[in-house]
């Protein structure tokens, strides 16, 4: 499947993509898409199996959601506390 995440900073989006990279997962930084909304402007599209390819969430990430035929699917999204 394929995944876009968004994040709060550039760093976490280099980060991110790192980490997909590390896990040999197909990994792409680009502009977040307009109606997807972004802290830093910046996103990560990926594709696996899982939402989240690590054990858990990075804390730098905001969003993920999943691409789908009709637009895009929430998988993940931070609580705001």
């Amino acid at each position: 499947m394929i995944y876009i995440a968004t994040f709060y900073s550039h760093f976490g989006a280099v980060h991110f993509k790192k980490i997909c990279e590390s896990k040999k997962l197909p990994a792409k930084m680009m502009p977040v898409p307009r109606n997807l909304s972004s802290s830093c402007g910046t996103c990560v599209q990926y594709v696996s199996d899982t939402a989240c390819p690590c054990e858990i969430f990075p804390e730098e990430m905001e969003q993920v959601v999943c691409v789908t035929e009709n637009g895009y699917e929430t998988v993940y999204r931070v609580e705001n506390s």
